[in-house]
């Protein structure tokens, strides 16, 4: 071994900085892959609050890290999501501060028809397991709305067909509500829409639709793709307004169509589906009043036909009214000789009860009643004097019963009441000792008194002198009562 070691090779070396070997692999890896399309499978797929998205693209063997940018989402026909696969074409770039390199995505096509279909068939399946498809859902069209709401583009052909049909059949009111119709705006757009001509009020400032029409020319499938979005499809399906579904040709057909209350094969036949024709309708009203005319007559003359017949069946009127008119004729012969009888036995009766109304006699009557009125009054005098006597003798007995029994009359025989600062009773010498002050209520008057003290006393060397019982013993200090 030399004394002296050499230079281990490669020493002389460049030494590079994170940043500068970062720069440097950036450089080398965008430059040897500019732009690229790369197919695969989409993994997770997490949208940011400033509208950029990160993807995964993988295969069996590897992920790469996608992003594109908020401006790039807006332009994608067809948005990924997770588990379909698609070709990607962007930039293959590094991300620095994380030492990795990732696929900056400009736009994503599907691989192919069948795997977008393949997707759509799965979505399909998932929704129509929530019963958003079901037949129970729907709710009849009206049969001539007043306000018929339109979402779709304002400046496009299909509204244009539309109101031209609507005229042409019968003229309503028609509101349009601008969506964008294709694009990472019109799932949204549509959705929006929908869910703001529900929340019109019936009878507010503007007028709330009868019907809506949801409506777009045909086009390819990634055309149509915003209508397959669950979010259109749930707020179809939600709508408490009649919906006809009319996106794209009449082979066209979109998960919406399916959640709508009624699918129309184009645009044109939505109008024709929302309002009837006027002039058919004009028509089938003349007819119907022109029946009933003929009705009308033909019931009259049948009637009278009948009328007719049965007043042939009918006897003359000299037949009918002979024998009542004899009857008459006998009645009123009887009627003189009658009335007279009857006015005699009337007489009769009255003289006989004018012979006792004679005055001696209404006097008499009179003076015999306001003599049992006396009687009558005098006795009730007497037994209401008699029951207020016994009512006052008994709240007599029941007051001096009380007084006798009041806890007043009780302190007057030598009692006292002890109270604490609250006028409170104290009912144990355990809470007088516990009280800090408390009053003493004799029957005359109330004292003050101090807490009762544990401090113990001497005995006195002779026994006190018995004193009369009617005199109290004087307490001391701290004594009960």
């Amino acid at each position: 071994m030399d004394l002296i070691d050499s230079e281990s090779p490669g020493s002389n070396a460049h030494d590079f900085t994170v940043s500068e070997l970062s720069g440097a692999v950036k450089r080398t890896l965008e430059g040897e892959f500019g732009r690229v399309r790369v197919r695969g499978e989409v993994g997770r797929v997490m949208v940011a609050r400033t509208g950029h998205m990160y993807f995964d693209l993988k295969d069996d063997r590897a992920v790469i890290a996608s992003v594109s940018w908020k401006g790039q989402v807006a332009k994608m026909a067809v948005r990924p999501e997770e588990g379909m696969e698609v070709i990607a074409t962007g930039r293959l770039t590094t991300y620095g501060p994380q030492s990795k390199y990732q696929l900056q995505v400009e736009s994503v096509e599907p691989a192919g028809a069948g795997a977008l279909m393949a997707m759509l068939e799965a979505r399909r399946k998932a929704l129509a397991a929530e019963g958003l498809f079901d037949t129970s859902r729907k709710r009849p069209i009206p049969f001539l709305p007043q306000v018929i709401g339109v979402i779709t583009s304002p400046t496009g052909a299909v509204i244009r067909d539309i109101l031209h049909r609507l005229a042409d059949r019968f003229p309503r009111h028609v509101l349009v509500w601008p969506v964008a119709v294709q694009g990472e705006r019109c799932p949204r757009d549509v959705a929006r829409a929908i869910a703001g001509f529900n929340a019109l009020q019936p009878g507010g400032r503007i007028p709330r639709p009868d019907v809506l029409i949801v409506a777009r020319g045909g086009g390819s499938i990634e055309d149509l793709w915003g209508f397959n979005d669950e979010a259109v499809v749930r707020a179809a399906a939600a709508s408490k307004i009649p919906l006809i579904s009319a996106v794209g040709h009449e082979t066209d057909t979109t998960l919406i169509d399916h959640a709508a209350d009624l699918r129309a094969p184009t645009p044109t036949a939505a109008a024709e589906l929302a309002v009837p024709v006027r002039a058919d309708l004009q028509a089938q009203v003349a007819n119907l009043g022109a029946r009933l005319h003929r009705a009308g007559t033909s019931a009259v003359q049948l009637r009278g036909q009948r009328l007719s017949d049965l007043t042939r069946a009918l006897p003359r009127p000299e037949a009918l009214l002979g024998t009542p008119t004899q009857q008459l004729d006998r009645a009123s012969d009887r009627f003189a000789g009658s009335l007279r009888a009857l006015a005699s036995r009337k007489t009769l009766d009255l003289n006989r009860a004018a012979a006792g109304l004679r005055p001696g006699t209404l006097r008499s009557s009179i003076n015999a009643r306001a003599e049992r009125l006396t009687n009558t009054s005098a006795r009730a005098t007497t037994a209401m004097r008699s029951q207020m006597q016994r009512r006052k003798d008994a709240l007599n007995t029941y007051t001096r019963l009380h007084a006798t029994l009041s806890w007043r009359e009780t302190l007057k025989r030598g009692y006292a009441v002890l109270r604490d600062a609250d006028n409170a009773p104290i009912t144990s010498a355990e809470a007088a000792r516990k009280a800090p002050q408390f009053t003493v209520e004799l029957h005359d008057g109330t004292l003050p008194a101090a807490p009762l003290t544990t401090a113990k006393t001497t005995p006195p060397a002779t026994p006190p002198k018995k004193r009369a019982r009617s005199t109290p013993k004087a307490p001391d200090q701290g004594s009960l009562f």
